[in-house]
């Protein structure tokens, strides 16, 4: 049979507030709405049913069998509905209860874990995932919709039409030396006086791999490099046992502080890296989305 157009879940659950409460007022009360409306939905929902669910005796509405079988199946039905609402949004990525966030390995020295534990403060409840990678593979995940949001280089590869992009802080580029080189203790280093020196990288689709290029591309020579790497700290164990040279972000400083300096480059070859969160447009109003996203305003503003 067809359900009559009549019979929504809302005069469900003023019918299920009426049978826990017993009397119109009480249910009013708690549906913030007023005794005629009540009535005025039970009455619907009794014209939709083609039954009657209540005797009326004076202004009382006493249950009969029919209301007790109702209220039976209505409340798993609506249970149902809330479940099927609650994992169509969490298939979507929306109000999950594990939040996935991506993240440049470098970042996890200071500015994850404390975005992090914001995130944990405002919403206790949620499970956080970190996946890290590349600014490339990042994005690919985000657009994929395997991430919720990414923090990463703010650089001409990210700009996209589905996505927005909110900026934490710039951080500056500088050639990293072991401790012990002969570079250790200037103020400033010209690039051109590493033209023979080895370097390492990190592999394409890092924007530290493509940010060093330019800069190597300014100083007019390629680089001798030594190998490629995948991720940032194995990339300063192998120039703190001296395998050789890299460019690299200031926000790493902390890392191998007593076994890797970070020299600034003269002012003809700086270059500042822009860090931010991409997120997608379509997922805007995420209320774990919204709550990261203060975050991240809260820590820029920290940073300014």
């Amino acid at each position: 049979m067809l359900i009559d157009e009549e019979l929504t879940l809302k005069k469900l659950e003023v019918f299920l507030a009426f049978m826990r409460t017993g009397n119109l007022a009480r249910a009013a009360a708690e549906l913030q709405t007023s005794n005629v409306s009540v009535h005025r939905a039970i009455h619907s929902l009794e014209s939709a049913l083609r039954c009657p669910l209540f005797k009326h005796e004076g202004r009382n509405l006493t249950p009969l069998e029919s209301a007790y079988v109702l209220e039976e199946r209505a409340q798993k039905l609506i249970q149902d509905v809330v479940e099927s609402v609650r994992l169509t949004r969490e298939a979507a990525g929306f109000s999950a209860e594990r939040f996935k966030l991506g993240s440049l390995y470098s970042l996890t020295v200071k500015t994850v874990p404390q975005l992090i534990m914001g995130l944990k403060i405002r919403r206790s409840e949620l499970n956080i995932d970190l996946i890290l990678g590349s600014n490339f593979d990042l994005l690919y995940k985000l657009k994929n919709m395997e991430v919720d949001a990414i923090l990463v280089s703010l650089d001409d590869s990210i700009n996209d039409p589905d996505c927005e992009q909110i900026q934490l802080f710039s951080d500056d580029i500088f050639l990293a030396t072991p401790a012990d080189s002969k570079f250790a203790q200037r103020t400033e280093v010209d690039l051109a006086e590493v033209r023979d020196e080895t370097f390492i990288t990190l592999s394409q689709g890092f924007a530290t791999h493509q940010d060093g290029k330019r800069v190597f591309e300014q100083a007019g020579f390629e680089p001798k490099v030594a190998m490629q790497v995948n991720d940032i700290f194995t990339l300063l164990s192998m120039v703190s046992s001296g395998v050789g040279y890299a460019l690299l972000p200031g926000r790493i400083a902390a890392v191998y502080e007593n076994r890797v300096k970070l020299i600034p480059l003269q002012e003809k070859y700086r270059l500042q890296q822009h860090i931010g969160v991409v997120f997608l447009k379509a997922k805007e109003r995420d209320p774990n989305l919204l709550a990261l996203l203060a975050e991240c305003r809260m820590y820029a503003n920290r940073q300014a």
